[in-house]
Parts: C-alpha cells; structure tokens; sequence
C-alpha cells in the first residue's frame, strides 16, 4: 500500500512509502489486541493497596463482657471486624498485576491495530522535521496544517527527538512516541496515526523480527 509523504504544511510532497500488507494489511487477531491491552493496563496498577486485619491494629484485648447470659454472641476482642474500628476481614494486601505474555502475541497484537488504522484511512505519513526550540505553538501549528488540531494524535517518531516531544508534552490529546516504544494501546487510544517518515522502516524491522 502507497502512502504519499506529506510536509509540515500539511502539502504533499513527490516522495511516497510503502506501507508492507504484512503489517498494515494483515489478518486482524482481536483476541491479542485484548491481551496486550489488558497486560498494558495491568502494568499501569501500583497494586500498593493494603488494609489493616485483624492482628495487625492496636487495641484491647480484655475481654468485653461475660461469655454467657447477655443474650449476645460471645465476643473477646474488639480488634474483630465486626466490631467499629476492628480489622478488616480479607482485606486487599499489596501485589502485582502484571502478567506474562508472548513477544509473538504482542507482535501480533501491535500488527493487528496498524491494521485497523490503516483500513479507516487513519494514518498519515510525515517527513522528517525537528523544530529549532521546543515550543508548544509549534506543535499546534503543525496539527492544524495537518487538519488534526481537533483529533487525538499519536506521533510517532523514527527516534528521540526531544525538542518535538517537550513541545507536545503539554497539549491534550497529543502524544509522541519513539518507533521502539510503539504499543497496541497507544494506537488504538489514537483517532489518527502519524508516522515520520523514519519511523516506518523502524516499526518494520521490528514487527518482522519479531
């Protein structure tokens, strides 16, 4: 598939990229896009929740009442969970949510959501360019050109760049994003994909390595 590369005006240029079927044109796998979006989300969890239980709080251990006659059910310590201020019964404790997934299936997974941009005509193809100092009326300037300004944008870049991606950090909905560091989420949370035009051959050699 021939995409043709567009400037930083927003015209086109004479140069065009072939965007490989094997990657922009493949069989789509959903069962590996919700994976691989389920572990990206999972790894994103602190899991630092905890609650006090029962042996872990300060209070008394004297009895509080006689063990019969009350007309009550017995009761020896007020750190029990039924009593206010009493330990939690199987309370969250602190663990990790991360889980193990294969690096064919994330392969595929990132395959399959560049696929999908691809078939709703939701990628753009970008030369090269940097600015001269990070600066976020750069930024916007070239969304507009590019008729995006209103869109959640994902850019992608062949590498670190880092007066484009300060320029952007403070724009919602923008995000920049080095060839090596590009995920199944970030895609798919993205109404139009931008790719510079180095990038193109990076996400290609990854994605057909792996």
């Amino acid at each position: 598939m021939q995409v043709e590369i567009l400037n930083i005006s927003g015209k086109k240029t004479a140069k065009k990229v072939d965007l490989v079927d094997s990657i922009f044109a493949a069989e789509p796998n959903d069962h590996c896009i919700y994976l691989d979006v389920k572990q990206f989300l999972a790894n994103q969890r602190q899991g630092t929740h905890k609650s006090k239980e029962r042996a872990e709080i300060s209070r008394t251990t004297k009895k509080l009442k006689r063990q019969k006659g009350t007309g009550g059910a017995r009761a020896g310590s007020m750190k029990s969970p039924l009593f206010i201020g009493g330990g939690r019964a199987f309370g969250p404790r602190p663990h990790e949510y991360g889980f193990k997934l294969n690096k064919k299936v994330k392969a595929l997974a990132r395959v399959s959501a560049l696929t999908y941009k691809a078939k709703d005509n939701a990628i753009t193809v970008l030369e090269d360019f940097n600015f001269e100092a990070p600066k976020t009326k750069s930024f916007i300037d070239l969304m507009k050109n590019l008729n995006l300004s209103d869109k959640k944008t994902l850019l992608v870049l062949g590498d670190t760049n880092k007066n484009v991606y300060l320029s952007s950090r403070n724009i919602q909905g923008a995000k920049v994003v080095k060839a090596s560091d590009l995920n199944t989420y970030d895609i798919l949370n993205a109404e139009n994909l931008i790719l510079a035009e180095s990038s193109v051959k990076v996400i290609e050699t990854i994605l057909n390595r792996e």
